[in-house]
């Protein structure tokens, strides 16, 4: 008995998980889990604990646990920002107008 091929549909990615998944706040939920990745990144880079990162980021531990597991809903884009000049980063935001060619302006973090 042949088996039969089994068609598997695929969606191409807009590069926004959670404009994918349809939640009203798709760019901010991507720019908190960007700025996220960046601290954690930091936070293991300089060996810091949690505790120890508590204290530098003027937090308690449980914020930090919270924070190095992506559960990111106590947290505004603002306030992460304010957790990465506290890690002695700077960060830089540049605003300029989005090209004709893409429908939608969007918001865009990177790491340098």
């Amino acid at each position: 008995m042949a088996k039969r091929a089994s068609k598997v549909r695929m969606t191409l990615s807009s590069g926004n998980v959670f404009a994918d998944l349809g939640l009203a706040n798709a760019e901010e939920e991507q720019t908190k889990v960007r700025l996220a990745v960046s601290i954690n990144q930091i936070i293991e880079r300089l060996g810091l604990s949690q505790v120890a990162a508590a204290r530098r980021l003027d937090v308690n531990q449980p914020k930090i646990s919270a924070l190095l597991n992506y559960k990111l809903d106590g947290f505004s884009v603002e306030r992460l920002i304010r957790f990465l000049n506290s890690l002695d980063r700077d960060v830089e935001i540049v605003i300029r107008r989005k090209p004709r060619s893409r429908k939608a302006a969007r918001i865009l973090v990177s790491a340098a």
